[in-house]
């Protein structure tokens, strides 16, 4: 298979696991008779430093232009520290969901078993926890009507109907692929937009008979997530609750640096690590690439290519096993092994298998 894939390094440790990401699809490529091609384009404060756009036109187009999108993380600690700028690095990842399209942020959540001693939750809770959030994308909140001045500021929580319809089409039919339980998580006892989810999701249920759903408001969402994870099969919320929710998730996994995502909608697929930039470890070969691997499998598995995933899940989780972790997931005493040294061990497992 042919595919032109955009990669978007973006800032902070965004370029250096993003050279893994992309030496591991090279090396599966290579190994499995496929022809990737890539092409560059600015987003984040690279851009604003360049033409002062986060997500400029030109690396709009080649995002269109493209089968796919690798990217990394945005971020950087000038506009962090800065509440008064008026141009911010993820106000680029926000206007690439929008003109893409991808409303559909698809997040699996599941264990590694010679990582469970590193979530701060009991292992007996954790074991077996598998399941996916899917996050609407490109409404409520973060892309409603804003208002700030220096005694008042707003954010509107809009959506629609048909916005609501497509998300949750994409979240029963995740549930009929998978173990057939959907959970809708709102907090519809307090927020009109809430209620208006959990009316379309109860008009769809008729559509899924095959499928078990259930609703629960954010907060009991939030504390179950963490205290009966194996409860879940496929969570959908809104914009907001997602974002939190999903970063919450890592609790289960042990780190962040392990957690893959893909966004999907009305154009090009993209395909993401879940973690931010990071700015202070930028150049120091501390991050941990698991997750930017693991979204390329993702992109692969997107196409059809279930082998191949496969094949680079197979990977990562040797090199778990043999211990060649980045710092924050080592076991106590273990060899010290940067973002290069892994990635470079992941590709030379693909080479010799």
């Amino acid at each position: 298979m042919k595919l032109k894939i955009a990669v978007l390094p973006g800032d902070g440790i965004g370029p250096e696991i993003m050279k893994q990401g992309v030496a591991v699809l090279d090396a599966v490529a290579a190994k499995c008779g496929h022809e990737f091609t890539y092409e560059e384009a600015l987003v984040g404060a690279h851009a604003i430093d360049a033409v002062g756009d986060p997500y400029p036109d030109a690396t709009h187009e080649v995002c269109m232009k493209a089968d796919a999108v690798l990217f990394a993380a945005v971020g950087d600690l000038r506009y962090d520290n800065d509440p008064t700028a008026k141009i911010r690095p993820e106000t680029g990842l926000l206007a690439m969901r929008k003109k893409l399209g991808l409303f559909a942020n698809v997040r699996p959540v599941a264990t590694f078993n010679c990582l469970l001693h590193k979530s701060p939750l009991k292992e007996e809770l954790l074991k077996g926890a598998d399941f996916v959030v899917i996050r609407e994308l490109t409404g409520g909140m973060y892309f409603g009507e804003k208002y700030q001045d220096n005694d008042k500021a707003y954010d509107t929580n809009i959506y629609t109907r048909p916005e609501i319809e497509r998300i949750l089409k994409v979240a029963f039919e995740m549930a009929q692929k998978r173990n057939h339980h959907l959970t809708v998580v709102d907090k519809a006892n307090v927020l009109a937009s809430s209620r208006l989810w959990r009316q379309v999701a109860k008009e769809m249920e008729s559509q899924y008979p095959d499928v078990n759903t259930d609703y629960m408001f954010i907060d009991n969402a939030a504390m179950r997530v963490l205290t009966e994870p194996r409860f879940f099969d496929v969570i959908v919320t809104e914009n907001t609750f997602g974002d939190i929710l999903t970063d919450e998730t890592s609790c289960i996994t042990g780190s962040m640096g392990l957690q893959p995502s893909s966004s999907l909608g009305l154009h090009t697929p993209l395909f993401e690590p879940v973690h931010g930039s990071w700015p202070q470890a930028a150049g120091q070969n501390l991050a941990n690439p698991l997750a930017q691997i693991l979204s390329a499998a993702m992109l692969l598995e997107h196409f059809g290519l279930n082998k191949e995933g496969a094949l680079i899940r197979e990977a990562v989780n040797a090199s778990l096993d043999a211990n060649v972790r980045t710092p924050e997931i080592q076991v106590e005493g273990g060899a010290k092994y940067g973002t290069k040294e892994v990635g470079a061990w992941i590709v030379d497992y693909i080479n010799k298998v």
